[in-house]
């Protein structure tokens, strides 16, 4: 249920149309060997390929206008690979070049509430960046720009809900690794009225906020709706099942075992005969 996706990659119109008029606002390339490097950047096709090639601009040009974004591209490529540790590292330079990079702020929100657990000794102060990173880009995108002029603005409303969407889901996970079951249930639900397109992922985790207060029929409906979508991600309705199952199953739990009755005082067993071993 992990998100893969490269939020990046439609800024490469912006970053290779330095003829348009009405971009000073947006990062330029200052050469013609950065032009190349940022193709690169932007055209590779694997995580690893993403990566070299997002370290060959910081390396090569460090004054780059791009540096937030190779540092974020970058980031997102080890979130594909699983790299959770060069994940945040990466995530964080971004923020540290670009503080209203929403974009990091999301990702950072979004992977430390998924790898935040209930005993971990700093699990408040994780949750405490959850709250932090999530709030913060809920605020950017009130009055963020689009990132490519040749967005419509119903196309960038859209976005900027799924945005939003997603800033909610981050808190909702980060209250279910805090077990506040209500306030997780209470930001999974505006994440999937906030998202144009809806997550299924965020769906399952409701049902897990539902269980967790023992809400068993509506963690079973949300997982009937997740099982019942057509063309889903094989993994997430697997997901849904085994959970759909682990509700019923806290729903009706297995009764004990009846105890043997107990010895009666007033009709107490026959004595043994002498010399035999009881």
């Amino acid at each position: 249920m992990k998100r893969t996706i490269l939020r990046a990659a439609p800024l490469l119109a912006i970053a290779l149309t330095v003829a348009l008029p009405g971009l000073l606002a947006q990062p330029k390339p200052k050469s013609a060997a950065e032009v190349e490097a940022l193709k690169a950047m932007f055209g590779a096709q694997t995580p690893d390929a993403r990566i070299a090639a997002c370290e060959n601009v910081l390396t090569n040009f460090a004054d780059s206008e791009f540096k937030a974004e190779a540092l974020y591209i970058e980031a997102a490529s080890y979130e594909q690979k699983g790299d959770y540790a060069n994940t945040i590292v990466f995530a964080e330079r971004a923020l540290e070049a670009d503080p209203k990079h929403y974009r990091a702020m999301l990702m950072l929100a979004s992977d430390i509430a998924q790898h935040t657990k209930e005993f971990d000794l700093d699990r408040e102060e994780k949750l405490a960046k959850v709250e932090k990173y999530a709030n913060g880009a809920i605020e950017l995108l009130k009055t963020a720009a689009k990132p490519n002029p040749n967005l419509t603005d119903d196309q960038w409303e859209a976005a900027k809900k799924d945005l939003v969407a997603e800033a909610h889901a981050a808190l909702g996970m980060g209250a279910l690794a805090g077990k506040k079951f209500d306030v997780a249930e209470k930001e999974f639900k505006l994440s999937l009225d906030i998202a144009a397109r809806p997550d299924p992922s965020n769906m399952v985790r409701l049902g897990r906020a539902y269980m967790g207060d023992a809400k068993y029929d509506q963690a079973i409906a949300e997982f009937d709706k997740v099982m019942a979508m057509p063309d889903i991600n094989v993994q997430v309705k697997q997901v849904a099942q085994a959970e759909r199952v682990r509700a019923f199953q806290k729903k009706n739990p297995p009764k004990p075992a009846e105890a043997a009755p107990p010895a009666n005082p007033a009709n107490p067993a026959p004595p043994k005969p002498e010399g035999q071993k009881p």
